[in-house]
This record gives structure tokens, sequence and C-alpha cells, in this order.
């Protein structure tokens, strides 16, 4: 089977060279029983290539489960996969097969498994190597015959050295690896999934299918997209149901994309024709983030030639120099080191006054840097909001997620990742 009639059959759609390299990978693994590990942010589809691979392997005759780990509480997880016997635990009346007992000659998919507790681990990985699983409660040993597909939205070998996820069960899973490109990674492919997606929302919703114009395509392109495929489909759908304009202009456009994405599109360039393309648009970016870096390099150059005053008065003098020619004068990005060297025959150009007393500018302009060095760390302001939400709540966790505006699923997540004692 070609690589055009999977797609049609799965309606994957695209061809991006790193999606089609995706699903070159998953047809020719699909035929053996290795494990396979599926990489990709969210909303990539990446239970879509898990389907794929069950649908063209010999087991596709078999079951094939779809089992989300972050979504089952650590306290039944090892119930839910392996099974218990009866009295095991409190609520245990009867006992009960898991999925891996359920599913024996066909496929499990274990979506999002960097969220699997540690001990759990222990038990895959004992399926995986032996094809041996123990009932919860039970020193029976029972074979099974499960292939094991496995997705995650996380870097699990960072995992592995935080001790957050086991090396041995990440090398035991990713004895074939699929890496799912994002979306941004494939913008030629952005236009052709929205028009698909409009169509079908216009045969759905009895409409006439929308269109872009250019300033619209080139703002679609360019999106960061963080939801992936499944942002793009809301938005589509958005449009399909609330727009009575057949033809969507960039400003139309606007208003369904999140506020706080839509700033970070760079300004456009204007061509000759008044266009703007995406050539310019790229020219666009890589000037700004030229211009994050350098301003990133001085601040870093300037912190370094404080913490030289503090640590060798004796220096202060071209330092300081170095400092007011940078901030004041026509500057060219070199260390004071070498301003130091440069200037050693030079009596510096500044006022005595500022000679005699730098300390109090140097402190207040250290402490200053500190200052938002910390007020750009989002990581620690979000874990500082959920512990400030769960004690305002008093730990209830669905008060504290509705004051967060994110779901009880999402704070679930979260407190692990922050490893937040509640």
């Amino acid at each position: 089977m070609d690589l055009q009639s999977i797609k049609n059959r799965f309606g994957i759609i695209g061809n991006s060279a790193a999606l089609n390299h995706a699903l070159n990978v998953a047809v020719q693994v699909a035929a053996t029983d290795l494990s396979v590990l599926i990489v990709g942010e969210s909303g990539v589809g990446k239970e879509a290539f898990s389907h794929i691979i069950h649908a063209l392997s010999s087991r596709k005759h078999n079951s094939f489960i779809a089992v989300n780990c972050g979504a089952i509480p650590e306290g039944t997880i090892d119930s839910e996969l392996f099974g218990h016997e009866k009295g095991s635990f409190t609520g245990a009346v009867d006992s009960r097969k898991g999925y891996f007992e359920t599913v024996s000659g066909g496929t499990i998919f274990l979506d999002e498994i960097g969220e699997m507790p540690i001990g759990t681990q222990a038990r895959l990985l004992r399926v995986l190597e032996t094809g041996e699983i123990i009932r919860v409660g039970s020193s029976k040993v029972q074979k099974t015959d499960v292939r094991v597909i496995a997705a995650t939205n996380r870097e699990l070998l960072e995992f592995t050295q935080t001790g957050k996820f086991r090396e041995d069960l990440y090398y035991r899973l990713s004895t074939v690896p699929i890496r799912v490109p994002a979306l941004r990674d494939r913008q030629e492919d952005i236009i052709l999934l929205f028009r698909k997606f409009v169509i079908d929302f216009a045969e759905k919703y009895k409409t006439t299918p929308v269109q872009l114009d250019d300033e619209a395509k080139n703002m679609l392109i360019n999106y960061p997209w963080k939801g992936n495929v499944r942002e793009l489909k809301n938005i589509a759908e958005q449009i399909s149901v609330l727009t009575t304009e057949k033809l969507i202009s960039g400003k139309q456009l606007r208003q369904f994309l999140p506020e706080s994405n839509v700033n970070r599109l760079p300004v456009l360039a204007s061509s000759a024709n008044g266009t703007s393309s995406g050539h310019e648009f790229a020219n666009e970016r890589e000037i700004l983030y030229k211009l994050f870096f350098d301003m990133k390099k001085d601040v870093t150059e300037l912190k370094k030639m404080f913490l030289e005053i503090l640590q060798n008065p004796s220096s202060s003098h071209a330092a300081v120099a170095f400092a007011r020619e940078s901030l004041l004068g026509d500057y060219s990005p070199v260390s004071s080191h070498e301003y130091q060297q440069q200037h050693q025959h030079q009596p510096p150009a500044i006022q005595p006054n500022v000679i005699n007393h730098p300390q109090p500018v140097i402190f207040d302009d250290i402490h200053h840097h500190e200052e938002v060095e910390e007020s750009l760390n989002i990581m620690d302001k979000e874990k500082e909001l959920i512990i400030k939400a769960l004690k305002k709540h008093k730990g209830k966790r669905k008060d504290a997620a509705s004051d967060l505006g994110i779901s009880e699923r999402t704070l679930y997540r979260k407190l692990k990742e922050y490893d937040i004692d509640e």
C-alpha cells in the first residue's frame, strides 16, 4: 500500500517531508511486533499513528484499546491495566481482568506514558520483557501477548535523569521511535488542513465553505499553533459557524485567534504590490530573533562586568568607563576585560565623583537585573499561582482549577509536574 492510499484511508492530510517520514516509519514497523514510542506535542495526532500501526499489523483482526495514563488516578491504574483479585483493596468486591489480559493477542496504546507512576512502570517493564502479568493482590503469574504502542508529549529522556521515568523502560519502549512533527514545522500543510476542515464543517452545518485572502493565509501559516492540528480544527469550526462573510480577511481572522499568540506575530513588511510575502515575513522574524539574542548577550556582558567590579575593585575605573560608553556612546560589543586592555594607557573619561562612588549604582543595577530575570520565569509564576489557588480554596482541587481557568485534570498534572505538596 502506497503512502497516499494510507493517508486517504486514515484521513491524514499533508505532504511535508517530516510527516511523510513519520508515516513511512509507522508503515515499516507495523508488520513487526516491536514496541513503538510516538513522540510529539499535544494535538499533532499521535493516536492516529497508533491506529495505522495496528491496522497494518498481523493483529489487525484482534482487539485494540487506547488508555490515557494521565487520566487514571495513581491508586487505580495498576488495577485497570493488570486486573485485581477480590478483596485486594477496599472496594474490590469481585475479581477483575485488566486491559493486558482482555486485549491479549491485540494492541494496547498507552497515551501520555510520561504520566505513569514509577511503580506501574516496573510492572509494565515486566510485561514487555517477559510477557507476564500479575493481578493486584495475587501471586499467580499469567501470560499475555500484547503489542505496546506508547505516546508522549514530554521528553522522556530528560525525565529519566530526574527520576520521573525509568531509564530501562524508556529504552525498552523506544525500540522504534516515531516523532510526529508539530503543525508549525509543516507550514505547507496548514492551508490544506484548514480547507479540509472548513469543507467538512460546511457540510455539517449546511453552509458555504469560507475562503481566506492572502493576508489571512499568511497569518494562518505563521501563527504558532501551540494546540497544533486540534487547535486549527477548532478555529476552522468557529469561523464556519460564526462568520457571515465567505472571504475572510486578516483582520477578521485575528478575532478568532487568541490575543496572546497573535501579539507575538511580527509585523509583515509590504512588498511593491502592497502584499506581504512569506520570505519577507521570515526575514522579519530572523531580525527579531537576532535582536533578542544580542540584547541577552549585552545584558550578560554587563552583569559579568559588575561582578568583576565587586570581586576586583581595582578594575572599577575601566569597567565603569566601559559601562558609560556602552550605554551613552557608540557601542561595539566587547567585554569589560577587552575594554580594559584597549584603554590601559588612557585615563577613563568619567567624572571623579562617579569613580569614587561606583558601588551604589552597581548594587542598584544588579538587583534590578535579578528582578527582571525573576519576573520572566513563567514556570515559577505558574507554580506560585497554583499554590495560592490551593491555599485560597483550602486544598479543594475543583475550586482551585476553576479559579485558575484550567481543568481539574490539568491541575492534577501540574501538581505532579511541579511536585506541589497539597
